[in-house]
């Protein structure tokens, strides 16, 4: 079994524990897929460690998105060359990034922005920091999330140019509303959303000196965009992968690099057991099961709490307490957030942990 840790008694649970070597696997399918470097922007909002960016970096890759100011400040730590917020900064987060900009001359940054008063209101930030900041321009291509609607774009992107502070270099787009199991479907939906923003590009384009960037997708989607040119992708859920990926989209190759483990603290009859696995261990947005036990497949989530999860299982006198069940969590992302470390397991063996940095809203500003 690839996931056994031989000495698990060192780990209390519930905990997260990371197998960097298939980590390492994972990111290399990445850069096949994408065929370049120059393709790829990973998304770190799944890893939020320094030392997952750090393994991409030296595999080559240099652009990075993010969602959080402390997502980004974790990039410029491990100095990542070029990093965009891919969120729109609003009030405070808007100074707060201006204070990474200065603070870390090493990393590129750069910023969404679908909305004019707001780009004056960054533009206005910038002119009383002394700094001109890229910006890509967001559209909404389906996600109905944030994004300026593709008709109202042009306009948009026109008003933002006579800002001097502001410096458009692009346009994203995120369609991860789709989520179409067969590749073919899923190819022919995120046609439509990279038309929306493909004909925005051509409207636009004569207005600049430079080709403009386009940023499209994440990991679902990744496949269908990596032929268009002048076009980044987003993957994110790459490097660690889930039970909901997995099983959506089988044809993806990734492998499970992230698990929770926890442990039997109750037997309540003769189908019945208790887990320390609650809503406070594992992403709790999705309907039960939230995790599935590659070691206990046939436990069936029925019920769960805080710290505890009950599961259903053929026969209960075959469990005893203390036994580690190895889990995968339906979304791997959220899950992550949840924890303020990770177990770290080479060849069977758990040998340190990894502080997952940008779990906290703030590091240093």
């Amino acid at each position: 079994m690839w996931y056994k840790i031989n000495n698990i008694e060192e780990i209390d649970s519930p905990a997260l524990v990371i197998y960097p070597e298939r980590i390492k696997e994972n990111i290399k399918l990445t850069l096949g897929i994408a065929g370049s470097i120059n393709k790829l922007r990973p998304h770190v909002k799944t890893n939020k460690m320094e030392e997952v960016c750090r393994m991409m970096m030296e595999e080559g890759i240099i652009k990075f998105k993010c969602a959080t100011i402390a997502e980004a400040e974790m990039l410029a730590i491990v100095e990542a060359p070029d990093v965009l917020l891919a969120y729109q900064p609003v009030g405070p987060k808007i100074g707060r990034l201006l204070k990474l900009v200065k603070a870390y001359r090493k990393t590129l940054f750069s910023c969404l922005v679908d909305d004019e008063a707001n780009a004056e209101a960054i533009n206005k930030a910038c002119e009383d920091t002394g700094v001109v900041l890229n910006v890509f321009v967001d559209l909404n291509v389906g996600m109905n999330r944030t994004g300026a609607q593709p008709e109202k774009a042009v306009a948009l992107i026109k008003k933002i140019q006579l800002l001097k502070h502001l410096h458009v270099i692009g346009i994203h787009g995120y369609d991860g509303h789709i989520h179409d199991e067969d590749p073919v479907q899923r190819q022919k939906a995120s046609d439509v959303s990279f038309e929306a923003v493909e004909k925005v590009c051509q409207k636009v384009q004569p207005l600049f000196s430079y080709p403009l960037q386009v940023i499209m997708g994440g990991t679902p989607t990744l496949p269908m965009h990596v032929h268009r040119e002048n076009t980044e992708c987003s993957p994110g859920t790459f490097v660690f992968w889930d039970w909901g990926y997995k099983h959506i989209f089988p044809e993806m190759p990734y492998k499970y690099a992230a698990l929770v483990i926890s442990r039997v603290i109750s037997i309540i009859d003769e189908n019945h057991i208790c887990i320390d696995l609650g809503h406070k261990s594992v992403a709790a947005e999705n309907p039960l099961p939230r995790v599935h036990f590659l070691n206990v497949p046939e436990a069936i989530s029925v019920a769960q709490n805080e710290e505890h999860l009950v599961l259903q299982v053929p026969d209960s006198r075959k469990y005893t307490l203390g036994e580690v069940f190895y889990g995968v969590p339906m979304h791997i992302c959220p899950t992550v957030a949840l924890y303020e470390k990770a177990f770290v397991v080479y060849k069977g063996e758990m040998k340190t942990t990894w502080d997952t940095t940008a779990r906290n809203r703030y590091i240093n500003y």
